[in-house]
């Protein structure tokens, strides 16, 4: 809109005589909604006659338009003129405007004109805000909020506490309905791993997480319960927490494996779960499916082992950074002196967090590459006067060697994907032989860091080796063959005993899901048996090394196939499957895929590498895999109820994965 040259007053502004004019001479349809009065000395508003709000009219020589006040009535935020319907004239594509058409269509005008305010969506939208981001339900009854809500939309009504917990907990149960019906419509097990978080009234909260692998080979890796626990001492109450889990997934009979956060291994609570597992899972393994350790937490709680170990030269190198890092005129010289030295170091300093072990690796590691820069820092800067050895560098050179095999094997697990079990072995059985190696290093310095690491880590070796190696014979990149090579690489001449003991457990558990896919009596003579044997030599079972407790079941069955089939002729999908040559080992292999390519050469092994392969071997979430402390629920948690803590979690973890497909129709 031009604006002519007008008289003004002493002051340089117009004159109250030509703002009057101005007034008379406007012709637009918004002046019907609208009065315009000086407020001050150069200021003149515009009101609205309708909800009394006031807008920017003359600043100054500054005039603001007509454009916002049309808007405050076109797009209804005029609750009075919204409720009177009145301003049809400014709806978009509407020629009746034509008094004063705007200069320009602005995109809100184009678009949402005819969007009408929705309360319903408003409050299920601030419900998933408070669900995805873990903010306080109370938050919508905050002053801050409320005015920035109102400020974009003054319909909206104010909730309250109550209502934003009902709005979540529907949020929780609606998806929690459509979980449930995934599950239901897999066709293998489901893995659990329990994790435990602590509050400062000393209460638990047992996380229980699912693990499974769908009818179309996606891996699956959902918060199922948050079950609070009164007792976590208690010996039973892990076994409770489960059952309920169990009870409300409809999982009965459908239990895999059980994997446990290492706080939880005193031998009672084992007892009390590998009895639990015997009969959920009565065939498998004789209750070996239970993981008595989460990986991550072994391998923070042997970094910790070894930083304490170190504590005192590890608090040199931390003051010395923090010399550097907590003082601008500190760093300047740093990095003055280490440009004069030209030390090649790429590596930025930074003070690590107690909480995560791997900051203080990272902050260890840059040290060491500039620590010819802190050996003469104290005569470019006289301030600082701490003395770290030669001898004290190489030792914590020595250290990060190790940690870095720490780091290394805990980043598998901190990807947003979870990885399947098949990539654990190798890791593991390369930290088993590394430490071993250290714990006998003729370095003595080395020997005595590595030696109780060694001790701790061979423990949780020794439980976890037989499913990891299952895991990785599922891989057929791999099979048995590597398998082989690390027990002989770790246990020498000993190998060939741990190596009949792998053999004999994953054909013991071939046999368990075969007799599953079978209903013996009622099979048929002449069906079913092309998918399970085909014909090569006889290969006599093993009878040493049994894993099992009760295996008469297992050899009536046996004599079974033998009598179906004419004899011990036929080899089974499993022995095919090892002797088959291995597939190529490229970047991009995902296992996933190539059982689901082959699941209909191997039904029976197809839907046993489905179990196995969704084992979890952490119980700890991605961001928690370098923690040193025990998750601690915190005091606004604490204060929730138990119903509505576990709706606000529990629905956290599924909306990251948007909605939940839906099983096939049977």
């Amino acid at each position: 809109m031009d604006i002519p040259t007008t008289p003004t007053d002493n002051n340089g502004l117009p004159s109250s005589e030509t703002q009057t004019n101005r007034r008379r001479r406007k012709k637009s349809i918004v002046w019907e909604y609208f009065t315009i009065e000086t407020v001050g000395a150069g200021s003149t508003k515009a009101f609205c006659k309708q909800c009394k709000r006031s807008f920017a009219y003359i600043t100054g020589s500054k005039l603001a338009g007509t454009s916002h006040l049309k808007r405050h009535i076109a797009l209804g935020i005029c609750p009075v003129s919204r409720q009177k319907n009145q301003m049809t004239s400014f709806t978009p594509g509407s020629n009746t405007a034509a008094t004063d058409p705007p200069k320009r269509r602005s995109r809100a005008n184009s678009g949402y004109a005819r969007v009408s305010f929705d309360q319903d969506r408003c409050n299920h939208d601030i419900a998933k805000m408070i669900i995805m981001h873990g903010y306080p339900l109370h938050i919508a009854e905050q002053l801050g909020f409320i005015n920035f809500v109102q400020t974009l939309q003054p319909q909206f009504n104010l909730v309250s506490w109550n209502t934003v917990q009902n709005e979540c907990v529907g949020i929780y149960l609606r998806e929690k309905q459509n979980l449930l019906n995934l599950i239901s419509g897999i066709p293998g097990k489901v893995s659990l791993t329990v994790d435990l978080w602590t509050s400062n009234q000393n209460l638990g909260y047992v996380f229980l997480t699912g693990h499974f692998i769908d009818d179309h080979w996606n891996l699956y890796r959902q918060i199922l319960n948050v079950v609070m626990v009164p007792s976590p001492d208690s010996g039973d109450t892990f076994s409770q927490a489960i059952l309920t889990c169990l009870s409300d997934w409809h999982l009965e009979g459908r239990l895999f494996t059980l994997t446990l956060d290492q706080s939880l291994s005193n031998e009672t609570i084992i007892g009390n779960l590998k009895g639990l597992l015997s009969v959920k899972n009565p065939h498998m393994l004789n209750s070996q499916l239970l993981l008595r350790n989460c990986y991550a937490r072994v391998l923070s709680s042997l970094a910790c082992d070894v930083l304490v170990a170190m504590r005192e030269t590890i608090a040199k190198v931390r003051e010395s950074v923090k010399f550097v890092k907590t003082s601008e005129s500190h760093e300047e010289k740093f990095v003055q002196l280490k440009q004069q030295l030209q030390v090649p170091s790429t590596k930025n300093l930074s003070v690590d967090d107690l909480t995560k072990w791997d900051t203080t690796y990272h902050m260890l590691v840059a040290a060491c590459e500039l620590r010819e820069v802190f050996a003469c820092l104290d005569t470019y800067d006289p301030d600082y006067n701490i003395n770290i050895l030669l001898e004290e560098w190489k030792q914590v050179e020595t250290l990060c060697t190790y940690l870095k095999l720490l780091f290394d094997a805990a980043n598998i697990v901190t990807a947003p994907v979870y990885p399947s079990a098949n990539v654990f072995f190798q890791e593991v059985s390369r930290i088993q032989m590394e430490l071993m190696h250290a714990a006998m290093s003729v370095d003595p310095f080395v020997s005595y860091l590595m030696r109780p690491l060694y001790e701790k880590f061979d423990k949780y070796w020794e439980n976890c080796c037989l499913v990891l190696a299952v895991a990785v014979i599922m891989d057929p990149r791999y099979k048995m063959k590597i398998v082989e090579l690390e027990f002989n690489r770790i246990y020498g001449e000993n190998a060939e005993t741990w190596i009949r003991i792998i053999d004999d457990g994953i054909h013991e558990l071939f046999l368990d899901y075969m007799m599953q896919m079978l209903t013996l009596p009622e099979t048929p003579m002449d069906e079913g048996n092309d998918s399970i044997i085909k014909t090569e030599a006889p290969e006599e079972a093993s009878q040493e090394g049994s894993l099992l407790s009760s295996v008469d079941g297992l050899q009536d069955f046996e004599l079974y196939i033998s009598d179906i089939t004419g004899g011990p002729q036929m080899k089974s999908e499993l022995d095919q499957y090892l002797e088959e040559a291995f597939t190529d080992r490229v970047e991009d292999f995902d296992v996933l895929v190539w059982w689901r390519l082959n699941r209909m050469k191997y039904p029976t092994l197809s839907r046993m590498a489905s179990d196995i392969l969704s084992i979890s071997v952490s119980t700890v979430a991605s961001d928690s895999v370098f923690d040193t402390e025990i998750k601690r629920m915190d005091s606004y948690r604490t204060s929730l109820g138990p119903a509505t803590l576990e709706a606000l979690i529990c629905a956290k973890d599924w909306l990251k994965y948007g909605s939940f497909p839906q099983p096939p129709a049977l």
